[in-house]
């Protein structure tokens, strides 16, 4: 599955680093991709593992806001 992600709290190539890396850290993310000019966040994922929020809550854990976008 996938899905894309919107934050406006991405700042600095650094906090593009830890969302990757948080996604990518999580057990059933397949692959995550940060846009840092747009603010978008491509993340695919098992959808019987996880679900859209639980990817919003591991990005606010990462310390940024973040949103379901269908841009």
């Amino acid at each position: 599955m996938q899905t894309t992600l919107r934050s406006q709290d991405l700042s600095c190539p650094s906090c593009v680093e830890t969302v990757e890396t948080s996604l990518a850290g999580t057990k059933g993310v397949t692959d995550a991709t940060v846009h840092f000019n747009t603010g978008r966040i491509e993340v695919e994922y098992d959808a019987d593992h996880l679900t859209e929020d639980d990817l919003v809550a591991v990005v606010e854990r990462a310390g940024y806001e973040a949103e379901v976008s269908a841009f």
